[in-house]
């Protein structure tokens, strides 16, 4: 006999193989997605889904007159000039704190570290109370500004004063884990090579936390366009001046104009998606080119 006829009742009788399909490590993935979607739809895509058949409900003509009256327009400068003037100062002073908080040690510095969370935990009504009764023409600061010229209290800067307060925190929080995990050797390497202190900071350590300090800007941008307890106390809410867009928002809703109220809200979330999805998409770029260059 042959080696192929040996070979053949055998391979003829053996059973197919059956390839086993691919498992994932942590098991409960359907299940999960399925809570996560359904959780994710309950709480944020079902409101807002309203929101937007809400508006719906309007011709054109009235949804442009409801988004564009002078008033609206005017609320919208400050919302979203405020908030981003807010959170770029944030994005300054938050890196500082929390370079502070990382790279040094002092008398006090746990103190000073969970102070930085005090916006979190603190009302935001009483927040703007607290800032009104220290910047008014009568306060403890205003006092001694108002007669040199420098009103704060129920302006546009005391709204940026009350913004840069409770977006100061998300900054900080957000940067501080990343300046924690830095790798010491790629700057105690940059110095070694001659490396300026101003070199060593831009080349080796602002590319690393970049990212973070954009997640941190858009959270602090994000969180001071819907902000609303703090502000009005602060604010003075006067037509055309100090203004803000929430308020906008609940004076219509008074006024039983629920459709209206829905129009500049969903303005005011068109444009905030579209501001954090350019910011997202600059957070992209900046990981793909520190990936690139690493």
């Amino acid at each position: 006999m042959t080696a192929a006829s040996l070979s053949a009742p055998i391979s003829a009788a053996a059973p197919p193989v059956r390839k086993r399909a691919a498992r994932r490590v942590l098991p409960g993935f359907n299940l999960t997605l399925g809570y996560t979607v359904l959780y994710l739809s309950l709480i944020v895509l079902i409101p807002l889904s309203a929101l937007v058949f809400k508006t719906f409900t309007l011709t054109w003509d009235q949804f442009w007159a409801a988004i564009s009256g002078p008033r609206v327009l005017a609320s919208y400068r400050l919302t979203f000039g405020a908030s981003l003037l807010a959170a770029l100062v944030n994005v300054f002073f938050g890196l500082l704190v929390a370079w502070v908080l990382v790279r040094y040690s002092f008398p006090g510095k746990k103190i000073v570290d969970a102070l930085v969370d005090l916006p979190f935990a603190l009302p935001t009504a009483v927040a703007g109370i607290s800032l009104t009764a220290l910047l008014a023409g009568n306060g403890w600061v205003g006092q001694y500004l108002e007669p040199l010229g420098i009103k704060l209290a129920f302006t546009p800067a005391g709204v940026v004063i009350a913004l840069i307060f409770i977006g100061l925190p998300f900054v900080v929080r957000t940067v501080q884990p990343v300046l924690e995990d830095a790798e010491k050797e790629l700057e105690e390497a940059a110095t070694c090579l001659g490396a300026t202190r101003w070199q060593t900071f831009t080349k080796v350590i602002f590319p690393s936390i970049a990212p973070a300090l954009l997640t941190g800007f858009a959270m602090a941008f994000a969180r001071a366009i819907g902000e609303y307890g703090s502000v009005i106390f602060i604010a003075g809410n006067m037509p055309m001046i100090s203004e803000i867009t929430p308020l906008i928002i609940i004076g219509k809703l008074e006024q039983y104009d629920y459709a209206g109220a829905t129009a500049v809200a969903v303005v005011m979330l068109v444009i905030s998606f579209i501001l954090l999805l350019v910011i997202n998409a600059l957070q992209g770029w900046q990981r793909k080119r520190s990936g690139a260059a690493a």
